[in-house]
């Protein structure tokens, strides 16, 4: 038996304490499970019992990879007659939402958190991606639809954004808000809609995609939602990477750590730290078997 070349034992050495160093960092990275953020998941109202008519009626049916109807009628906060595919250009993902202009409190909070949100992201509407928010209600105008849109505008200091703000009349709506798996009742005795607060991620081609629920969203999970809902045509090969480190949780609505992602680019990582190396040891063991007593160094760098 030849003894072992000094390559592979310095190879073994390397990546059993490299591998420890992963499957350390492993466990240590997926028994910290992000906590649940503190607001209302609205929405979850499906994963109860007992649920009265109404309930029922705003439950989110996830209709993921679902097409939606590009020939859907809106009307946009300029007064123009649109279609619902006339924001889909084959290339960008859209954000949509589903709300209505007047509503006191569950639309403006989760605008709000949307306009929080944009204002910390790095990605504008219009490069990346677009969005599409439409009223529930069908007797809202596009005055409304301007006055709402021109408020979120000033929030985030601009003139002018790619995101559009729809009315309709009730059977488009409803058929946009069953294709979306969205449910939504109208009170009324309080003159309001009940409906989920929950923002819908739509490939460049109009398929459901993704669902974040919530009042708040993490810049992080909408940039993630969107990667997703473009099948890869948005974002940077960083973005991506990291992407593929971390796995939507239905239970949280957000997106957390994934075991088998950061095990496969921690094995890349592994792969660069432990090849450079070991290509230098193997050249220096190469040249020690072809000139045994020593040699010219460019000579022996040539023969290499």
């Amino acid at each position: 038996m030849t003894p072992r070349s000094t390559a592979s034992k310095l190879f073994d050495v390397i990546v059993t304490s490299l591998g420890l160093l992963v499957a350390g960092l492993l466990v240590l990275g997926t028994a910290q499970a992000r906590p649940g953020r503190d607001g209302p998941r609205l929405g979850d109202a499906r994963a109860g019992k007992n649920l009265s008519p109404e309930a029922n009626e705003i439950a989110v049916d996830e209709m993921l990879g679902g097409r939606l109807d590009m020939d859907l009628a809106f009307v946009d906060h300029n007064g123009k007659s649109v279609k619902l595919g006339d924001y889909f250009d084959g290339e960008r993902p859209v954000l949509l939402t589903l709300n209505y202009f007047r509503c006191p409190t569950l639309c403006s909070l989760q605008l709000n958190g949307l306009t929080r949100t944009l204002n910390q992201f790095d990605w504008q509407p219009g490069d990346e991606y677009r969005i599409v928010t439409v009223s529930i209600d069908p007797r809202e105008g596009p005055e409304l639809a301007a006055s709402k849109r021109a408020s979120h505008l000033e929030e985030l200091g601009v003139q002018d954004l790619d995101w559009s703000f729809l009315t309709g009349d009730a059977a488009q709506i409803r058929m946009l808000a069953a294709q979306l798996g969205i449910g939504y009742a109208y009170d009324a005795e309080q003159d309001q809609y009940a409906h989920p607060a929950v923002l819908m991620f739509a490939s460049p081609e109009g398929k459901v995609a993704r669902y974040l629920y919530g009042l708040e969203y993490q810049p992080s999970d909408v940039k993630f939602a969107l990667i997703e809902a473009s099948e890869g045509r948005v974002g940077s090969p960083v973005d991506k990477l990291i992407l593929s480190c971390f796995h939507y949780d239905a239970s949280l609505g957000e997106y957390g750590p994934f075991a088998m992602g950061i095990m496969r680019l921690g094995g890349a990582f592994m792969v660069l730290i432990v090849g450079i190396p070991l290509v230098f040891v193997w050249r220096r063991e190469r040249r020690r078997r072809i000139h045994p007593l020593g040699g010219n160094p460019s000579e022996l760098e040539a023969t290499a």
